[in-house]
C-alpha cells in the first residue's frame, strides 16, 4: 500500500476529523473546529497538520505538530499522531512522525513530546523511535442519559453562579481566571497565558465553546472558579478545564460549577459528557469520581531529545 504524507488542506477537515474520532472517540474532533483551529494558529508555534493519505486519496492518519511557544522555556515541540485504526500498521504513522520531527527541529525544537495510546503495540511503536515514557492521563466518560447527578444546591451567600454568557461584555476576567488555573496544571510542560487578544480568538471564539453551559463561580464580585464547556452539535459535551482560583480552594467550588454545568447539558439534550484527567490529579479525579465518571482509556505522554 502506497502512502504519502502532505500538509493538510482546508477541504481535508472531514477526513481529518473522521479519523480523530475513529482514534480518539473520547474527544470532540469536527471539521468546523478543525478549519478554526488551522486559520487561528499562532505564528510562533510553528504549527504544521499533517494527512497520510492512501492511494486512493483518503486520509488515513493525521499529525498535529507545534512549537510550545507558551512554554517557558524554549525548544520543545510536539507530534501527536493518530492513524485509522483500520490502517494501522501499514507506515504511515511512522512517515507522519519524520515529517513531523524534521520540521519541528528546524524551528528549533530539542525535546518532543507525543501522547501514546496505552496499548501494547502503540507503547512498542514509540519506544523504537526513541521516546520514552513520561506522565500518562485518563479519559473518562459519562452517561449523562443514564446518570444520577447530584442534586443542585444553592451556593454560599457569597458566591455567585453565572455563566460564560454573562461575562460577553468583558471577558477579560476570565481569561485573568483561565491564565492563573492553568499556570499550576499538571503537565511536563508549563504554559504560560498572557496574551489576551490570541486567547480571546482562540478559546473565547472558538466554536466548541459553549458559553451558555460553561459555569462561573463569583465570590464576593471576583471570578474564582469554572467549568469550561465544550459541544459538538452531536449530543457530546466536553469539560476542557475545570480550575480554581488558589485563594479560593477547599471551599468546594470546583465541584459546585461541574455540577451546575452537567445539570445544565442535560437540560440542553446533551447525551454525553467527556473530560480528561492528569492521572497524578488526585482531587480532580476524586471530584470526577463523585460525578460518576468512569475511566474509558489511558494515555501516556512520551518524550525524545534530539540531538
Amino acid at each position: 500500500m502506497t502512502v504519502i504524507v502532505r500538509d493538510v488542506r482546508a477541504e481535508d477537515a472531514e477526513g481529518f476529523a473522521r479519523v480523530r474520532r475513529a482514534a480518539l472517540p473520547f474527544m470532540l474532533a469536527t471539521p468546523e473546529q478543525l478549519r478554526f483551529d488551522w486559520a487561528h494558529a499562532h505564528p510562533d508555534g510553528h504549527e504544521r497538520p499533517l494527512v497520510a493519505v492512501a492511494e486512493d486519496g483518503g486520509i488515513i492518519g493525521t499529525a498535529q505538530v507545534r512549537i510550545a511557544h507558551d512554554a517557558p522555556e524554549p525548544g520543545i515541540g510536539s507530534a501527536n499522531v493518530y492513524m485509522d485504526p483500520a490502517y494501522a500498521g501499514r507506515g504511515g504513522g511512522s512517515l507522519l512522525l519524520r515529517a513531523a520531527e524534521e520540521h519541528l527541529a528546524e524551528h528549533g525544537a530539542r525535546t518532543l513530546y507525543s501522547w501514546v495510546l496505552d496499548a501494547p503495540e502503540n507503547l512498542a511503536w514509540a519506544g523504537r523511535r526513541g521516546y520514552s515514557p513520561s506522565r500518562s492521563a485518563y479519559f473518562l466518560r459519562l452517561d449523562l442519559t443514564a446518570a444520577e447527578l447530584p442534586p443542585l444546591q444553592a451556593p454560599p451567600a457569597d458566591v455567585e453562579l453565572l455563566t460564560a454568557e454573562d461575562f460577553a461584555a468583558d471577558p477579560r476576567p476570565l481569561f485573568e481566571l483561565d491564565a492563573l488555573t492553568t499556570a499550576d496544571e499538571p503537565g511536563d510542560v508549563g504554559t504560560e497565558l498572557d496574551d489576551y487578544a490570541h486567547w480571546r480568538a482562540t478559546t473565547w471564539e472558538h466554536p466548541l465553546f459553549d458559553r451558555a453551559l460553561t459555569t462561573v463561580a463569583v465570590v464576593d464580585g471576583v471570578p474564582a472558579a469554572f467549568s469550561a464547556a465544550q459541544t459538538d452539535g452531536l449530543g457530546r459535551y466536553s469539560t476542557g478545564m475545570t480550575g480554581t482560583a488558589p485563594a479560593y480552594r477547599g471551599r468546594g467550588l470546583a465541584k459546585l460549577v461541574k455540577n451546575a454545568s452537567l445539570h445544565r447539558a442535560r437540560a440542553a439534550g446533551r447525551t454525553e459528557a467527556l473530560t480528561g484527567n492528569d492521572t497524578g490529579n488526585a482531587p480532580m479525579l476524586a471530584i470526577n469520581e463523585w460525578f460518576g465518571y468512569q475511566v474509558c482509556a489511558r494515555e501516556v505522554r512520551h518524550v525524545r531529545t534530539l540531538g
